[in-house]
């Protein structure tokens, strides 16, 4: 596979370049490495492209997982408690998951566990590879990689899409850079109020 284009929110790409340089280079690489041509294996059941053989998310996702685990990055899960009050739920926000618990438990609301879950962390950057539903790319960037960096886990996070080349050439339905390029700019220069990278990839 190849990075046919990336884009940099707040600065998400520089802060890589300059402080973790070794980081964007080891991204590249995992990129580089995927053999797109072993993940051409499902035979479409849909009506404009019945027996057509697409790329299949499934085999893209582990895949690359495979390369990204070599290089000892690790999955990322944050716990937490939330409940209806809106304003328990700022105070509780900064809190250890067992405080947030007890505090709202001492207000007398039922506490909901909850956790936010990123595929791959390592020294403080987040990467998510989003080959499915385009609603989960907004998901990915406003609640995911927005999360962890409020909750100071990261300090810049990586979206890896499709190019449209490559969408086509699968199942309808998974977002790609294009239209979720326009998307992120059409939010305006400082939402999400996290550093992110935006990075295309195609066969």
């Amino acid at each position: 596979m190849r990075i046919v284009a990336s884009y940099s929110h707040l600065n998400g790409l520089e802060f890589l370049i300059v402080h973790h340089p070794e980081i964007w280079q080891e991204i590249q690489d995992v990129i580089a490495s995927l053999d797109a041509s072993i993940c051409k294996t499902k035979v479409s059941k849909e009506k404009n492209m019945v027996g057509n053989i697409l790329y299949s998310p499934t085999a893209m996702n582990k895949a690359i997982r495979i390369c990204f685990e070599r290089q000892q990055w690790k999955e990322s899960r944050v716990s937490y408690w939330v409940t209806q009050d809106s304003k328990l739920i700022r105070r509780t926000m900064q809190m250890s998951a067992s405080e947030q618990k007890a505090e709202i438990e001492a207000a007398g609301h039922k506490p909901i566990f909850s956790y936010n879950q990123t595929d791959f962390v390592k020294d403080r950057v987040a990467v998510e590879v989003q080959f499915g539903k385009y609603a989960f790319v907004a998901y990915d960037l406003f609640v995911k990689h927005l999360a962890f960096y409020i909750r100071d886990v990261i300090d810049v996070g990586i979206e890896i899409l499709p190019m449209k080349e490559l969408q086509s050439e699968m199942s309808s339905g998974p977002g790609y850079y294009e239209g979720e390029l326009y998307n992120l700019i059409r939010e305006g220069r400082g939402v999400p109020a996290v550093p992110l990278v935006l990075v295309g990839i195609a066969p």
